[in-house]
């Protein structure tokens, strides 16, 4: 009987406290930067554009972390492997969480203290769950959806905890311990990492190919113009590369079609870690008799998260199969898209309360949070899925990158919304309950054109 690889504490510890670290400092980011920076005086007239810069900032960093990652993937497999791009971005990482907690009054250098951050945190994902599949062989492969079942609980641990946690310290004791204690988890999660150094399988970096994606599609675009009728763009590029290849990069666009219609889920999504908090500020946040701090709501997404995968799993969608309608991925992804535009109705109801000078129950938030999960498991589980099943054989890490960056595409839209909003630009009316109907109304447009052109989208 095979046993699991020695490596696996060190992998799945060092994530743990990687993500504490992460979801600490990102759970009371936007109230900080209010508070600390847009808005110290607490004036009522300057607090739409303090919140939209806050927003603003904290979306850009986001999308940062989620564009870093297609990077740090190409320098592990290319040039450095996966071990050391891990290392040196943690290191990264540390130095980032140690200068948001020196520098919480310079505006600066506590930016520059989030591009550290951001950077490390992207390189990281890019490598770790790769690293993790890295340490089985055949003999033990069966035991590999155990471990991402430990990895994946590992991730929502830290963050859930975090969450918890990080902002009593942040009311209790400043922003030198809130940022601080993520910075020494960082570091304890760099040390962990470390010391596991000798138990590692380490996959050696392949050089850099030029028979990739990029290179293909990008030869592909410059010779359009030698394309035959009746013949695909990318076949141009057959003259130059292996034709194998070529249709693997064919079938990597056709996964990239799907994942069009994603970063408006995304643009929506992580907006519960910044404009649900600061909207949560203004509610009645009573929770079983305790008052909970605006960013500790957050706790419940992991919590719903974990409570839903196997209810959909195990629930959901074989009661669907058994009466015939298929739950194929491209369903899924259309149905929580719908979950997201409900989701946000409940979000807009509430601001709509506040705006007329209400303090609606914390408890309506927490029902969008559920509807959010149900939308996130329907989404992006089943989004990783479709990458993996329908990208070619050779393209598979690649697409698990180009994932990542429809996460960075929609916090770039969110940001640029915001920074429009503060700076009286074309979105500048977008205030209160207006601003998540706006997101609605775009979203349920998407909507329209993936339900018309979802049927047309080929499965393998």
């Amino acid at each position: 009987m095979q046993s699991y690889p020695k490596s696996l504490p060190y992998i799945i510890a060092n994530e743990a406290a990687e993500r504490f670290s992460f979801y600490g400092m990102r759970s009371i980011l936007a109230t900080f930067l209010v508070i600390q920076f847009f808005n110290p005086t607490l004036q009522a007239a300057l607090q739409p554009v303090a919140e939209a810069k806050a927003n603003e900032a904290t979306h850009f960093f986001v999308s940062l972390a989620y564009a870093v990652p297609f990077i740090g993937a190409l320098a592990a497999d290319w040039f450095f492997g996966k071990h050391k791009v891990i290392l040196w971005v943690s290191i990264l990482c540390c130095i980032g969480h140690l200068i948001l907690s020196i520098f919480e009054t310079d505006l600066d250098w506590f930016r520059f203290g989030l591009l550290l951050i951001a950077i490390g945190a992207g390189g990281i994902k890019s490598c770790v769950s790769a690293n993790l599949g890295d340490q089985f062989t055949a003999k033990n492969q069966h035991l590999l959806s155990k471990v991402y079942g430990w990895f994946y609980f590992s991730i929502n641990s830290g963050s859930a905890l975090s969450t918890l946690m990080i902002p009593l310290v942040y009311t209790n004791w400043g922003p030198n311990w809130a940022f601080g204690i993520p910075g020494i988890l960082m570091a304890i999660s760099t040390t962990i990492f470390y010391l596991g150094r000798h138990t590692y399988v380490r996959i050696p970096p392949t050089g850099m190919k030029r028979d990739n994606f990029l290179f293909i599609s990008i030869y592909a675009l410059f010779n359009f113009y030698k394309k035959q009728p009746k013949q695909s763009l990318l076949d141009v590029a057959k003259e130059k590369f292996q034709p194998e290849k070529v249709e693997d990069i064919k079938g990597a666009w056709r996964v990239i079609g799907v994942f069009s219609f994603i970063p408006i889920f995304w643009a929506m999504w992580d907006q519960n870690l910044s404009e649900w908090v600061l909207q949560a500020a203004k509610m009645d946040r009573y929770f079983f008799g305790y008052e909970l701090l605006p960013q500790q709501i957050q706790t419940v997404n992991p919590f719903f998260l974990l409570l839903l995968i196997p209810v959909f799993n195990y629930l959901v969608y074989p009661f669907f199969e058994k009466r015939g309608i298929k739950t194929t991925p491209l369903r899924r992804i259309g149905c929580g898209l719908v979950l997201m535009a409900l989701c946000f109705t409940v979000i807009a109801l509430i601001q709509t309360t506040i705006d007329g000078g209400g303090r609606p129950s914390i408890w309506w938030q927490v029902f969008a949070y559920f509807i959010l999960a149900a939308a996130e498991v329907m989404v992006s589980i089943t989004c990783l899925e479709y990458a993996y099943t329908q990208a070619p054989a050779s393209m598979k890490s690649t697409m698990g990158a180009v994932w990542l960056l429809t996460v960075a595409a929609g916090n770039v839209f969110t940001a640029l919304v915001n920074r429009s909003i503060a700076q009286g630009g074309f979105f500048a009316s977008l205030h209160g309950a207006t601003y998540y109907w706006f997101f609605i109304a775009l979203l349920l447009c998407i909507i329209f054109v993936f339900f018309l052109v979802s049927p047309r989208i080929a499965e393998v």
